[in-house]
């Protein structure tokens, strides 16, 4: 990843970020993560979340359903 991904969710799965390389900020509405390299995160289906990498590039591994469905919204709430 070398640029942030918008303000999404996904209504009929949920998605496990796998970090790998790097550091991934992963924010909800609620919370702000920063997923490092072996440690994981699930975000439950229907919450609203972005990712970007933490200086100029991450790698992470996303776990989901084959057929997600991606919601984009308005920026933050």
């Amino acid at each position: 990843m070398t640029s942030a991904y918008p303000w999404h969710l996904h209504p009929n799965s949920d998605e496990t970020f796998i970090g790998m390389e790097g550091i991934v900020i992963i924010e909800t509405y609620q919370e702000r993560y920063e997923l490092t390299p072996g440690s994981s995160i699930t975000i439950p289906r229907n919450v609203p979340h972005r990712t970007k990498p933490k200086g100029d590039r991450s790698v992470n591994l996303t776990v989901e359903r084959a057929n997600i469905e991606t919601h984009y919204m308005e920026e933050e709430q």
